[in-house]
């Protein structure tokens, strides 16, 4: 094989044989096995190549696209493979994993907001329709209304999953993004195999649930997980094949892709586990067993920053903490919990600045035998080497400020307040342990979680 474009496609299918199922038997197509990494490398390849084929790309020719992360990836890698520019226009809940990944291929990335709604000129799709228009060379991709996206489906997916299941089948699980997977895969069982049915698996927020429920349109709200659920009806997306639609939390997606993790070893993204929760769901409340596929769309390695790390799960709410009613539970990163990153006075201002790339964090406290005796910070670090670069091997201890604002834990919320106000960090201890900081950022997301639904 010559080219890394020759990988896309003809991804496995396995078994899920650890969790609860019902009466069902439940398979995953892992379309994470892409070289790009998820189920959009088919349709950015298909897109490309019609285009191509149409004459509406000149070599080294621009690229306008607006993406919530995966087909700008796929755009990216095939762009590079095949010297294009690339311009992505991404809505700013994206990971940074995938913004990282897409500036690595040489895309040029916009962020726009996530909190408006089709019609503002900052909606991500609007926006780049508009940067299109600025460059009259360009060809805007418009994965939404491009006929070639659920035709990568119709002429690919779907074979191949009604070819790996051995002509058997009942049912398939999958999401709405740009809508051209259910639309492809619904115009080839719909010819092939009438019988399979289509089920949606929609954010809670997203409208296409309730569209396919009662027929009309309601508000928006907002969700987390990336990729899929829409404030709108696609223009190629049609939902006349859909049997069932379930709406899947951010919670109950979260948790779904972990334990799909933790019992099968299958690394997925955070559409996955709305697809894999809602295919539970849906396997589950059967009367007669069934053989259900649904999709890995993509890899998890993208979202360690979010619903694989502990810490944001917390922060935002899905992850349970002990609860004490008192300042323990402003704290996010727990010192008991080995959460906190320290120096010890003998640590050099070195060790110091190397700490503070790594973990992307402006101070430290310094701890000895659980008792924390002081705080460095960048101006510490700044103001001691400043034309004395040789401090750099010097003890923190020599550095650090020792004046600090301590509180017990039942000190009220607007002793936190104060010492902000004074330019300080709340150090929070028990007697002489310490328990934990509280920044600015703690305390706002501790005043989310507590706000009424």
């Amino acid at each position: 094989m010559s080219d890394v474009l020759q990988l896309i496609g003809n991804t496995p299918v396995v078994e899920i044989t650890r969790i609860d199922t019902g009466s069902c038997q439940l398979f995953v197509k892992l379309e994470n096995q892409n070289p790009g990494g998820s189920i959009k490398d088919r349709i950015a390849l298909s897109m490309i190549e019609a285009a191509e084929r149409e004459g509406k790309i000149k070599p080294g020719g621009l690229l306008v696209e607006a993406t919530a992360g995966n087909t700008g990836l796929a755009l990216a890698l095939i762009a590079a493979r095949k010297g294009y520019r690339l311009l992505l226009v991404i809505p700013d809940k994206m990971s940074q994993e995938k913004i990282f990944h897409l500036k690595a291929l040489g895309a040029e990335v916009v962020m726009t907001r996530s909190d408006v709604e089709r019609g503002h000129p900052e909606y991500y799709q609007d926006l780049a329709e508009r940067l299109a228009r600025e460059h009259p060379d360009s060809f805007y991709v418009n994965q939404f209304a491009n006929p070639a996206n659920p035709k990568a489906h119709e002429e690919g997916t779907g074979p191949e999953i009604w070819a790996q299941l051995g002509q058997r089948l009942d049912a398939v699980v999958c999401g709405i993004g740009s809508g051209g997977t259910l639309t492809g895969l619904s115009r080839f069982f719909g010819r092939v195999a009438p019988e399979v049915k289509l089920v949606l698996a929609d954010p809670e927020g997203s409208i296409l649930a309730d569209r396919v429920k009662t027929g009309g349109l309601g508000k928006a709200g907002a969700w987390l997980v990336e990729g899929i659920g829409e404030d709108f009806v696609p223009p190629l997306c049609d939902l006349s094949r859909i049997r069932e639609a379930i709406t899947v939390s951010d919670a109950e997606s979260f948790a779904a892709a972990r334990l799909l993790l933790r019992e099968e070893g299958l690394f997925g993204g955070s559409s996955s586990g709305t697809l894999l929760a809602a295919a539970l769901r849906y396997c589950r409340s059967r009367d007669r067993p069934e053989r259900v596929v649904t999709f890995i769309c993509d890899s998890g390695n993208k979202y360690l920053s979010k619903m694989y790390n502990d810490y944001w799960m917390a922060d935002q709410g899905f992850l349970e903490r002990p609860r004490y009613g008192d300042l323990r539970d402003v704290i996010s990163r727990p010192y008991a919990a080995k959460a906190v990153v320290t120096l010890s006075p003998d640590d050099t201002l070195l060790t110091a600045l190397g700490r503070f790339k790594l973990y992307d964090v402006s101070q430290l406290p310094v701890v000895r035998d659980d008792r924390i005796v002081g705080i460095v910070d960048e101006s510490d670090v700044l103001l001691a080497v400043y034309g004395y670069e040789k401090r750099f091997r010097e003890p923190v201890s020599r550095y650090m400020t020792t004046r600090l604002q301590t509180l017990s834990p039942a000190a009220p919320i607007q002793a936190l307040l104060d010492i902000f106000e004074a330019g300080r960090v709340p150090i929070v201890c028990e007697g002489e342990r310490f328990l934990g900081l509280i920044t600015r950022i703690d305390l706002l997301n501790y005043l989310r979680r507590r706000m009424p639904n």
